[in-house]
């Protein structure tokens, strides 16, 4: 699977002034695979220890820290001398040893020219954790995402589509390939973006075989909860977790922690809330009340919606059905609500761009809003059919006067009246 990950990965390794790299990403987004594969393109030899599994590895870092003591410990563990000039050093599951996380600064400081990344599935979760340090400022980070409608194309056979999906973005000229774009995407949205659920679909084909990679990985999740939380706020955490698709299913997607359990208060979720998002689970997209830049001197934090990293797992938990990709009724209610604006915050969130949506006294509600380098930021409005008249976006062009505004929907490419139109497929296109 070729990820645009390993460009990021290729610009890291030739930054003269490269750091020890932390990658961060939720369970089964791929990591492992990922490093890998840069290593066997970039590197003679690949030193790869996974600190979960691997006892005698995690204790190399028992000792002394110093480098040169950690590297012939790991070569001894390997049973082959690791020569630093040619061979990259992983760490995965590095959460699981505090000491390889410490470890990192003194690679930095030490034997800056050795190439080190560690990674983990809950890194975020025990770098918060009492007694984990990250080593500020020693380390550069990256967060892997779930794979996006790109990575989804090449992965099935259908990477010359990418290039054509690119172009009409650029010139705003509808592409001759649009309804059978939408058919993929709609698969996407199904299938989402983990890695094995990818691969099952592009091998059998069969939504039953996805769905079943999909629970597994729910199922995952729910086990690190229990695993990695502290015991009094597991349960806080699961509750919130199981809450997501009902509140995904609400007309108006804010975040209510009534519907978590009847009663309940901010005081009770908001660590759990924290968990989740740091495990790379769940995206937050904050409500602000003005689109002035800078965009977060005008964020309500207590306002919020939360939407899963993956849109394909959010399928899953909503049990939706693939039969509906073979019918225009069922096309068109996978195309409304949830699933779609959960599957544009995905994307917004692999692009780098803060998730926030806009709201003027109960009146008008902007879906998204980005701040993409210009003078003033660009409002985003998702619409899950043809019909794209909108109030809301009205009022925010005649408040705000942005340069022009972003109209994603099933419609073709175009551009009219200040509204760029994007089809939903090519979300992937928007870049900061």
């Amino acid at each position: 699977m070729e990820r645009n990950a390993l460009d990021d990965l290729e610009v890291w390794r030739r930054d003269p002034r490269r750091k020890p790299l932390l990658m961060y990403g939720a369970r089964q987004v791929g990591k492992t695979y990922l490093l890998k594969e840069f290593g066997a393109r970039n590197f003679e030899e690949v030193a790869y220890f996974d600190l979960e599994k691997q006892a005698d590895a995690r204790a190399a870092f028992q000792g002394n820290l110093a480098p040169e003591t950690i590297v012939s410990n790991l070569s001894q563990v390997s049973g082959r001398s690791i020569d630093v000039s040619r061979t990259l050093i992983v760490f995965d599951e590095v959460q699981a040893s505090n000491r390889a996380l410490a470890s990192l600064k003194y690679f930095y400081e030490d034997m800056p020219e050795a190439c080190v990344v560690a990674a983990g599935s809950l890194l975020g979760v025990a770098v918060n954790r009492e007694g984990y340090s990250a080593p500020v400022g020693k380390v550069d980070t990256y967060t892997l995402h779930p794979m996006t409608f790109d990575e989804f194309l090449r992965a099935v056979g259908q990477g010359a589509l990418v290039e054509g999906i690119r172009n009409g973005f650029e010139r705003d000229e509808p592409y001759f390939l649009h309804e059978r774009a939408l058919d993929l995407y709609r698969t996407y949205v199904l299938v989402g973006g983990m890695p094995e659920a990818v691969l099952v679909y592009d091998e059998t084909k069969d939504f039953n075989e996805v769905a079943a990679v999909q629970n597994n990985i729910l199922d995952l999740y729910v086990a690190d909860m229990a695993k990695y939380a502290q015991p009094f706020e597991t349960a806080r955490i699961v509750e919130a977790w199981r809450s997501m698709p009902a509140q995904l299913a609400k007309e108006n997607k804010k975040f209510q922690y009534k519907t978590v359990r009847s009663g309940g208060r901010a005081s009770q979720y908001e660590t759990a809330l924290a968990w989740l998002e740091t495990a790379g689970l769940v995206n937050r997209c904050v409500q602000i009340v003005s689109g002035q830049l800078p965009l977060s001197l005008h964020e309500n934090r207590d306002a919020f919606k939360m939407y899963l990293a993956d849109t394909g797992l959010l399928s899953a938990r909503m049990q939706v059905r693939a039969a509906m990709l073979f019918d225009e009724e069922g096309r068109k209610e996978l195309d409304a609500g949830a699933l779609t604006e959960n599957y544009v915050a995905q994307v917004l969130t692999s692009r780098g761009f803060d998730l926030l949506y806009w709201v003027s006294q109960g009146k008008a509600e902007v879906d998204f809003v980005i701040d993409v380098g210009m003078q003033k930021a660009v409002p985003i409005e998702v619409k899950s059919s043809r019909n794209v008249r909108s109030k809301s976006l009205s009022v925010y062009r005649e408040k705000y006067e942005p340069p022009y505004a972003i109209r994603l929907s099933t419609r073709n490419f175009g551009f009219e009246g200040g509204v760029k139109s994007v089809p939903l497929y090519a979300a992937f296109c928007l870049r900061r």
